[in-house]
């Protein structure tokens, strides 16, 4: 063989220059997984992401939108989402449509401490368990591949954070009542407030928000609220039509940003809240109150589902991040606008004891505490309306749901939009 000449050498030296620097020994070393995760701005928020990433070594794409929206992305391209974290009521529709498949309890390592609201529908065995789709009705997967009671090994969510709605006033224009005693659906319906009325555009929620301030003003009758028959549905349908031709409601809001800026200018007092909308109002210095209605709440529990097209690969980053919901400092985050979580004790390590008492047991605040983005959330002396964990959802009275009338109620929820 005969030597290589110094211009082949230099060439040789020249390529082996160009290639990739990977060439070293990080060459097999695997990017960063990719997890996106379709959901609501309850959850989806920066610093959340934020923290999870540093936690876990992995990159989230966050894509919050309105919930009839990524209901309707999630159940039609499964392929467009890794995880999908809403509600409960939305199970029924995402499994049938096979947009999402089973989560491994055996993969879930808190499992086993997950408590009975999330598993059972009722905090306490006394407690109702409420009206209409109860988490637990629709978690386990059964031996024939429907959604049940019966426990199994298999669930078709994760059961994470979850809370009791119901509607939040303006304290500076709407005179207080009295938790559990004068608060009442009714008034997102009395006259005194015509115009400056707002509900959640929502058929699944906003349509019970409505349906309670109906039956509480005497106005509808409804026998079970969390299965209401057609002809109960015009009847409510037709008040609610003529209520709005009649310039009652100021207007509907599709995420939690549109319900503060609604309060914030002024135009509306009096409207379907969520615990983060009330959060984001009083750090901002407005005066809200969110109503305990004597009639009960409406309740819901949050679902993270499994995309049934989602990798091998981006599964296992998945489940990681399934876990760490429930490892403590991102419960503690939603503890601070006003959420529970389905395992609670990991929370309370990140909570400071005047946290801890004010949001979970109810107690008054003994100092001032921290809000979801920093500053006051919540001064010293105040006293969470409502009570305690315990006291809250022993008063649900319906959780969001989808009837088996869930269709013709959506032509009619369309119908009140566009009247």
């Amino acid at each position: 063989m005969t030597q290589p000449s110094r211009r082949a050498a230099l060439g040789g030296i020249a390529a082996a220059a160009l290639l990739p620097a990977a060439r070293g020994p990080w060459f097999h070393a695997k990017r960063r997984p990719v997890l996106r995760v379709l959901g609501t701005h309850v959850t989806l928020q920066e610093q959340i992401r934020q923290r999870a990433e540093r936690d876990l070594g992995i990159e989230l794409v966050f894509a919050p939108g309105g919930s009839a929206a990524v209901l309707q992305q999630a159940s039609t391209r499964p392929e467009s989402f890794d995880l999908f974290e809403q509600w409960s009521n939305t199970i029924p529709l995402l499994w049938q449509a096979e947009a999402i498949r089973a989560v491994d309890t055996t993969r879930i390592e808190r499992w086993s401490k997950i408590n009975d609201v999330s598993k059972k529908g009722r905090v306490v065995p006394s407690a109702p368990i409420g009206r209409g789709d109860a988490p637990h009705k629709v978690l386990y997967v059964q031996p024939n591949g429907t959604l049940g009671k019966t426990v199994s090994s298999r669930v078709s969510y994760l059961p994470y954070v979850h809370n009791v709605d119901s509607f939040g006033y303006s304290s500076s224009v709407v005179p207080e009542g009295t938790p559990y005693g004068t608060e009442s659906w009714a008034w997102m319906l009395d006259d005194r407030w015509h115009g400056r009325v707002a509900l959640v555009n929502e058929p699944t929620i906003g349509l019970f928000d409505a349906a309670l301030a109906a039956r509480a003003s005497g106005l509808v009758e409804i026998a079970d609220i969390g299965a209401m028959t057609r002809s109960e549905l015009d009847a409510l349908f037709d008040l609610l039509v003529a209520k709005k031709r009649d310039g009652h409601f100021y207007g509907a809001w599709q995420s939690v940003p549109q319900s503060v800026a609604l309060m914030k200018s002024g135009e509306v007092v009096i409207e379907s809240l969520f615990s983060p909308g009330v959060s984001a109002l009083r750090s901002a210095g407005h005066a809200v109150n969110y109503a305990a209605p004597k009639e009960g709440y409406r309740a819901w529990h949050g679902v993270m589902c499994l995309s049934s097209m989602v990798s091998e690969e981006t599964e296992d980053a998945a489940y990681r991040y399934m876990n760490w919901w429930l490892s403590g400092w991102p419960g503690a985050v939603m503890a601070r606008q006003g959420y529970y979580m389905s395992v609670a004790e990991p929370a309370r390590r990140y909570l400071s004891a005047d946290e801890w008492d004010y949001w979970y047991e109810g107690q008054v605040a003994r100092s001032h505490l921290p809000g979801v983005e920093g500053g006051t959330g919540v001064s010293a002396g105040s006293l969470r309306r409502g009570g305690s964990y315990l006291s809250r959802f022993s008063r649900v009275a319906v959780w969001n749901t989808v009837m088996d009338t869930y269709e013709y109620s959506m032509v009619k929820w369309y119908e009140f939009l566009t009247a």
